[in-house]
């Protein structure tokens, strides 16, 4: 599978994922993938289109999937995104799902299934 025909959807069930926001989006399909839980290094190096794994969960993480375009947001290491930040992904249209799984152990699993940092 290429990166483009990887859909959110997807990577829920096979990572073991949950949505917490937006369900209604987890058709998107995923470009790419990125790591990191520095607000800057996101805004500079990711592409429209990737996923993003961060452990952050203020609303900041929102307004910087926005402004990159990216597919969503997945949150690791079992936390929870802030109320504050549930409320603006609803209406910036920002697809937020959560993992149990350390940061490590999740990028593996996108890797495997398809999903590449390099494009």
């Amino acid at each position: 599978m290429k990166n483009k025909d990887i859909k959110i959807s997807n990577i829920i069930e096979s990572c073991n994922l949950k949505v917490v926001c937006c369900q209604e989006l987890s058709g998107r399909g995923i470009e790419g993938g990125y790591a990191s839980d520095l607000l800057s290094d996101v805004m500079a190096n990711t592409k429209a289109g990737d996923i993003w794994v961060t452990l952050q969960g203020h609303p900041n993480i929102v307004a910087v999937a926005k402004l990159k375009e990216l597919a969503g947001i997945i949150i690791v290491n079992g936390r929870t995104p802030e109320e504050e930040t549930l409320n603006k992904a609803k209406a910036e249209n920002i697809i937020i799902l959560t993992s149990n799984l350390p940061a490590f152990e999740l990028i593996g699993r996108l890797y495997e299934s398809g999903i590449s940092g390099m494009r």
